[in-house]
């Protein structure tokens, strides 16, 4: 199809999930629930590090700290999602998808950036316990967040920056359920191959390398946890094989949609919800609701509030 001869696009076409209306309501229902529960958890966690004298410490600053990256990326495409899989015509304008791009990638590099930084706090409290709290002091763990938020910042922008200004032509239908960059840049009247190298190497390789660091982070601490004590195996073993889970779950997705061969996947609307939609959900559960210290927090603040009442 010639691009070049069509009309300047103002708006683009979400395909979103095929399907019958009553495949439609369903989703709406489904992705509705996790979408609040998202939210209603992530909010929970970082109200309950906030007000709780003994969650004072870095590692549930960072992972309040991860609640809300959570937030913030499942907001930045569910909500349109959804509210899409209500209405005939699925539109959405270039400059919203722009938009949605940069905050999705900007929240996405961040929290990357973040889990690194949560395992080297954990390699610190495990391999370095006597030392945790002269290492993971507030200034260095206030740095590492800037870096987290810089890191994001950087990623978003190299690549928006050669997209935003792209011209876009006749076709005008992004199949996907939110806009991204493969299949958004695809529909650009002029030859992007050079961008799309650019996106693998940017996208690709900062998933590929944050997910590496963390498997390679998770095998010395079971290696540590194994030498220092074998009865401590079990508890790490579960622990960080749950932590596995779900890092596999962000990060899988975003490997296959960016690091692939490009034309691979683009249309694999079900990676794009794993680390859109399930993972920020399941990040609350995994890493924080799990934890015994925190449901002793919670259970404190709820009594704490009906005192008051």
């Amino acid at each position: 199809m010639d691009h070049k001869n069509g009309s300047i696009v103002t708006e683009f076409i979400l395909i979103g999930f095929s399907g019958g209306w009553e495949l439609q309501i369903f989703c709406f229902v489904i992705f509705s629930l996790i979408y609040c529960a998202t939210v209603v958890g992530n909010i929970l966690i970082i109200i309950t590090v906030i007000f709780s004298s003994s969650l004072h410490s870095p590692m549930y600053f960072l992972l309040g700290h991860l609640s809300f990256l959570d937030m913030c990326l499942s907001s930045a495409t569910t909500p349109k999602m959804i509210t899409n899989l209500l209405t005939e015509h699925k539109m959405i304008s270039v400059w919203g998808c722009m938009t949605q791009m940069f905050f999705m990638h900007f929240f996405g590099g961040a929290e990357m950036t973040l889990l690194i930084v949560m395992a080297f706090d954990r390699y610190v409290a495990i391999c370095k316990p006597l030392h945790y709290r002269a290492i993971m002091n507030p200034r260095l763990v206030s740095r590492f967040l800037i870096i987290s938020w810089i890191v994001g910042f950087l990623h978003t922008m190299s690549q928006m920056v050669l997209t935003v200004n792209l011209p876009f032509c006749g076709y005008n239908v992004v199949d996907n359920i939110f806009c991204d960059l493969p299949v958004v840049i695809k529909l650009a009247c002029v030859e992007t191959y050079i961008l799309e190298l650019f996106v693998i190497a940017d996208s690709g390789l900062l998933s590929l390398i944050c997910f590496i660091l963390l498997l390679v982070s998770y095998t010395i601490i079971l290696a540590t946890v194994q030498q220092k004590s074998s009865g401590g195996l079990p508890k790490a073993l579960s622990t960080l094989s749950a932590h596995i889970i779900v890092v596999t779950l962000f990060f899988g997705p975003c490997i296959l949609i960016y690091a692939w061969p490009f034309s691979s996947f683009t249309s694999n609307k079900t990676l794009a919800v794993f680390y859109t939609v399930i993972t920020p959900l399941l990040n609350p559960i995994i890493y924080t609701l799990r934890n015994q210290k925190m449901q002793e927090a919670m259970r404190k603040l709820h009594l704490h509030h009906i005192s008051c009442i």
